[in-house]
């Protein structure tokens, strides 16, 4: 239930999500060099992708996030390409709604920028193993944090709905488990094939140029 329906939340909660949505969205984009282009746009196909295959836990329903390989992959463009995601799914398959895509955005896209920021360093220079098991790490603890931002997005609105945020935290126990072999295996097979497209985002330490030495000019005394 990570794609919130129309009619369900308060008008507070609703603002608040488009504020945050908004920031992280322009913040995003400001971030996106013209390389990364093609890397958010290979990243929002799957997300909208993944995101229409949901499977039924109990009274809810859940399916893949892929929001912390996204967090790991490309940073901050996390929150438009799940914007761009989640538009899609809404008016081509009515998949969520149109007046919660922000609290849907930053519910989804928010952990997974954590997950980056924190994450990506251990990633840099990282063998497959390494890079696999933080790439479950960030799976897993994104769909925790997004349960939770469910879970307090429904319980914000009314308190008629704290029951059903508890069971909705229960059902991604589940998802939390298959997104973080999912995100682990993606993770550990592209540190052995393409490290860099993991890595990328990772902060960079800035080397000064070295110095050139002095050139000695015949005939110039010391």
């Amino acid at each position: 239930m990570a794609h919130i329906p129309d009619g369900v939340l308060s008008v507070p909660v609703l603002a608040g999500g488009a504020v945050l949505a908004v920031a992280g969205i322009g913040y995003g984009l400001r971030r996106i060099g013209e390389e990364e282009i093609p890397k958010v746009a290979i990243l929002a196909c799957g997300f909208f992708a993944v995101s229409l295959v949901a499977i039924p836990v109990g009274p809810s329903s859940v399916h893949l996030l892929l929001s912390g390989l996204m967090g790991l992959m490309i940073g901050p463009a996390v929150f438009p390409a799940v914007f761009v995601g989640l538009v899609l799914q809404a008016l081509l398959f009515g998949f969520g709604g149109l007046t919660t895509l922000g609290v849907n955005t930053v519910n989804i896209a928010l952990p997974g920028l954590l997950c980056g920021l924190l994450l990506s360093p251990l990633l840099r220079g990282a063998s497959p193993a390494r890079a696999g098991a933080v790439g479950a790490l960030a799976g897993a603890a994104c769909v925790a944090l997004t349960g939770g931002l469910v879970a307090a997005a429904l319980a914000l609105s009314a308190s008629e709905f704290v029951p059903s945020a508890r069971i909705v935290l229960l059902t991604y126990v589940p998802l939390a488990v298959g997104e973080a072999f999912v995100t682990g295996f993606a993770v550990a097979f592209l540190a052995r094939v393409r490290p860099e497209a993991i890595a990328g985002f990772a902060p960079k330490v800035a080397v000064p140029a070295p110095v050139p030495p002095a050139v000695a000019v015949a005939g110039e005394r010391p």
